[in-house]
C-alpha cells in the first residue's frame, strides 16, 4: 500500500533509539524526510546514518533536550514546515507514590506532558494553513489501564497529554490535521530489558527467565517488535488515516482486558 506521504517532512522526538527510531525509520521507508532527535550525539549520528543508508531520504539530526524551550526551538527551526510530528520522550523512573515530591511531579509533567504539548503548539499553525498534518503521541498502555502504581508519574503525565490532544483534535480535524496516541506495552526495546533486569534483582531469577515471564503474561506470548510499532505509526500518518483522530491505539499483544 502506498501511504501517500512521500516527500513529506517529519519531526520525530527522542528517536535515536527504541520506539522513536522505529517510527523514524518506518516514515523514511515511505519517502518522508525526517528530523531525528536525541541527547547522545554519537548515537544520534549513527541512527541518522542508518536511516540514510536504508532509505536514501534526507535526515537531519538535532541534539536537543525537548523538555527545554531551547531544545524545542532547535527542533522546530530544523523543520519549520513539518507535516508530521511524532512526540516521544523517556518516562520517569518507577517509584513509590509516597516518595514523590512536588519537584518530581513537575519534572514528570515537563517531560511527558508539556514538552509534547508545546511541540504540538509549534507545528499546528503551519499544518492548519497547509491543510495537512499528522501528530502522533507515543505514550503508554498504562494510561488506559493504570495497574502499576510504581509507574504513577508517567501514567499521570501521559494521561494529561491525552486530554489535551483530544480537545485539540476536534478543533483541527476540519483542516485535515489529526492527533492520535499510540499506547505500547511490551515492545522489545531497551525499556523491556530494563524491566527484566529489575525482575532479576527482585526475584533472583535469570535474565532469560524474566524475559519469558514477561512474554508469557501476554496473550500473544511474545514481545512486540519495533518494526510492527513503526509500521503502525507510519499508517496513522498516511493519507488513508485522515478520518481518524483523537484515538488511543493500543499495541499490547492483547494484554488489555477491557471492551473500550
Amino acid at each position: 500500500m502506498d501511504l501517500g506521504i512521500k516527500g513529506r517532512k517529519a519531526i520525530v522526538c527522542a528517536s535515536s533509539r527504541g520506539l522513536g527510531k522505529a517510527c523514524a525509520m518506518a516514515l523514511a521507508q515511505e519517502g518522508v524526510d525526517v528530523v531525528i532527535n536525541g541527547l547522545d550525539n554519537k548515537r544520534l549520528e549513527t541512527t541518522a546514518a542508518d536511516i540514510r543508508a536504508a532509505t536514501g531520504v534526507k535526515v537531519i539530526a538535532v541534539a536537543a533536550d525537548i523538555t527545554t524551550e531551547e531544545g524545542r526551538s532547535k527542533l522546530l527551526a530544523a523543520c519549520p514546515d513539518a507535516d508530521i510530528l511524532v512526540n516521544n520522550n523517556a518516562g520517569p523512573p518507577p517509584g513509590n507514590f509516597l516518595d514523590w515530591d512536588h519537584a518530581q511531579w513537575i519534572a514528570a509533567l515537563e517531560a511527558n506532558m508539556l514538552a509534547a504539548t508545546l511541540m504540538i503548539r509549534g507545528v499546528l499553525p503551519g499544518m492548519n494553513e497547509r491543510k495537512f498534518g499528522r501528530i502522533v503521541n507515543i505514550l503508554s498502555a498504562m494510561t488506559k489501564s493504570p495497574r502499576s502504581p510504581d509507574l504513577g508519574l508517567s501514567t499521570a503525565a501521559r494521561t494529561a497529554l491525552i486530554g489535551v490532544s483530544k480537545a485539540v483534535s476536534r478543533e483541527v480535524m476540519v483542516n485535515n490535521v489529526t492527533l492520535n496516541n499510540m499506547l505500547p506495552e511490551r515492545i522489545d526495546t531497551d525499556r523491556q530489558k530494563f524491566m527484566a533486569e529489575r525482575m532479576v534483582k527482585s526475584q533472583g531469577i535469570t535474565f532469560e527467565e524474566a524475559r519469558r515471564q514477561i512474554a508469557d503474561s501476554l496473550p500473544a506470548k511474545r514481545f512486540g517488535t519495533p518494526e510492527e510499532f513503526g509500521a503502525t505509526c507510519a499508517f496513522i500518518c498516511s493519507v488513508h488515516a485522515g478520518f481518524m483522530t483523537g484515538q488511543n491505539i493500543q499495541l499490547d499483544g492483547g494484554s488489555y482486558e477491557g471492551l473500550i
